[in-house]
């Protein structure tokens, strides 16, 4: 496992654009994940990228307004998140995972603390 601290969110008002931040050391061998979570619901995948980062994939939700991306060097990982909207209000989770198959919460075997993102209307 690694030890993962995301940092980035806040406060924004829509349409407005945050980026968030992962950083772990060692995590240039695993698929990094984004996740995010509304009170009384499961996590919700948004976001993954390959360890090489060649791969990318995307919640539809997300589609085209969120862009994961990572530099190994820094054993960091983004997501820069643009028109963001009242519904993208959530604790964002940073998550790590050695296969890149699976979109689903148990897939990730480390997690960061979380980081609120709130959206303004």
């Amino acid at each position: 496992q690694v030890q993962l601290v995301e940092s980035g969110g806040g406060l924004v008002q829509a349409g407005g654009s945050l980026r968030l931040s992962c950083v772990a050391s060692g995590l240039s061998t695993y698929t990094m994940g984004w996740f995010r979570r509304v009170p009384g619901k499961d996590r919700e995948f948004a976001a993954k990228i390959s360890a090489s980062g060649s791969r990318t994939n995307y919640a539809d939700s997300v589609k085209g307004r969120f862009t994961i991306s990572r530099d190994n060097a820094k054993n960091t990982v983004y997501l820069q998140m643009n028109s963001l909207k009242p519904e993208d209000t959530a604790v964002y989770y940073c998550a790590a995972s050695l296969n890149w198959l699976g979109l689903r919460p148990s897939d990730f075997t480390s997690w960061g603390q979380g980081t609120q993102v709130t959206v303004s209307s």
